[in-house]
């Protein structure tokens, strides 16, 4: 069996960071402790931080949707996610209309097998809640689907609140979570015909028909649905100040509810939609980018843990792809790249301007994923007995992102020219040296991880 000893790092938890080696062995951590010593392959790793593998739970890849699809596949989005530190994704297996649940679940696993550079899981998207569908949730229970996904817009996608109310039951017998797309459907499809009949063709007024109060007005809703099942649930991409004021207030009345939010949530505004098509249009996500004061309100909810975890939404398209949208913004497809820069960003625009701590950061992007999609302690920790999933992390140095350097087929990121602090320099994917100083050294050895119920 082969091991490895990463010797003179600081291991980091949601508890602290304290000078330890840590011993592979196989596919599991072994031991951590101070010097350790061991017939394997010794690694310095002296000055690092190393975290446990990060997580990211809200990724969209080979997804078809707005009569195209995603930029990034399994293969692609993989390779991307474990440059930037990230060993595990949990993808949307997403049931189109008239189909199954089993059929939605084996189109996803056909789509990453073999494929993936990083391990992966799914939640199950539901778009057509029927008497069948309840039948099936057990069998998705039984191959480790233990989180849903449901959605208050899109035509598509879109389900009623007694459907939403029927499915949060339902799962509750099984230990099941539901996540939602909270905006308001009906005001916002309104305020987009409008825009159109007067002429709003230009990607400014994505942001402008999708305003904050559709978001508030929908998390309210969804929490107030909660309610009535008596069932956890989770506000997915949280993006605005009054979102996350509902959150707050359901919780004081009992609601049991986690809250996501994404880098671009807490770095950009809409300001860059004044910008001309092809540099608007690619920022052009759902919900939108938001007002500074929405950002300053989800910095503080990170720094207050009043947040969950932070993912990506990571949902790409090419500019070409964009161009769609090029007479009409409610063309253009919605969805950024984002897997493989959320931990830098976080480090250096987190941690390193004293939003979040280290500890909290492993919290948002580790552990709490880990606890609350089922997955934890085989995933999130460093400790004896989890798998070998690590990211040894340079806190020293100064660099820039570019769309060059990034691993992502859309061409482009968000954050094309953001300097930052710091640098994944090698990734461990259960054991296996995947990512080492710029270069994916190992590709397509992610495997499938079966899930359990939440705890978090």
């Amino acid at each position: 069996m082969n091991k490895t000893l990463l010797k003179g790092g600081s291991v980091v938890s949601t508890r602290g960071v304290k000078k330890a080696d840590v011993l592979i062995a196989g596919e599991k951590i072994v031991a951590v402790g101070k010097h350790l010593s061991a017939d394997a392959q010794v690694v310095d790793v002296s000055g690092k931080l190393i975290f446990p593998g990060f997580i990211d739970a809200h990724t969209h890849f080979d997804l078809e949707v707005s009569d195209t699809v995603t930029a990034d596949d399994f293969e692609s989005g993989s390779q991307s996610a474990v440059a930037g530190g990230v060993t595990t994704v949990v993808d949307f297996a997403t049931q189109n209309k008239g189909e199954t649940l089993t059929d939605a679940l084996n189109n996803w696993h056909m789509k990453a097998f073999g494929k993936s550079s990083c391990d992966y899981a799914f939640h199950m998207a539901i778009s057509d809640w029927r008497e069948d569908i309840k039948n099936e949730l057990p069998a998705m229970f039984e191959q480790g689907v233990t989180s849903f996904k449901v959605y208050m817009i899109y035509d598509a996608m879109e389900l009623n609140d007694r459907a939403i109310y029927e499915l949060m039951k339902e799962l509750k017998k099984y230990g099941g979570i539901v996540g939602c797309h909270c905006e308001n459907s009906g005001i916002i499809g309104k305020l987009r015909e409008e825009a159109l009949e007067n002429g709003d063709t230009a990607p400014k007024y994505h942001p402008l028909t999708r305003p904050d109060y559709t978001e508030a007005e929908a998390v309210n809703r969804f929490l107030a649905i909660a309610k009535a099942a008596d069932a956890p649930c989770i506000v997915v991409h949280l993006s605005t100040r009054g979102g996350y004021e509902e959150v707050l207030r359901a919780r004081d009345k009992g609601v049991q509810v986690y809250a996501e939010t994404c880098p671009q949530y807490l770095l950009l505004d809409d300001r860059v939609y004044e910008e001309s098509f092809d540099a608007a249009s690619k920022y052009i996500c759902s919900p939108p980018l938001r007002k500074p004061e929405d950002k300053k309100a989800l910095w503080d909810a990170l720094k207050t843990n009043n947040a969950d975890t932070v993912s990506t939404d990571h949902c790409s398209f090419t500019l070409e792809q964009k161009r769609a949208g090029e007479d009409d913004f409610t063309k253009i497809p919605n969805g950024m790249p984002g897997v493989e820069t959320r931990a830098i960003l976080m480090y250096t625009y987190g941690v390193k301007k004293h939003r979040i701590s280290l500890q909290q950061m492993c919290a948002y992007l580790s552990e709490n994923p880990a606890r609350l999609y089922g997955m934890y302690p085989k995933k999130g920790v460093i400790k004896a007995g989890s798998d070998a999933d690590l990211v040894v992390f340079d806190p020293k140095g100064h660099d820039m992102i570019t769309a060059e350097r990034c691993h992502s087929k859309c061409g482009y990121t968000p954050f094309e020219g953001v300097k930052t602090v710091g640098g994944v320099r090698q990734v461990y994917l259960r054991g296996n040296l995947v990512y080492n100083e710029g270069e994916i050294v190992l590709k397509n050895k992610g495997k499938y991880v079966m899930r359990d119920h939440y705890d978090l």
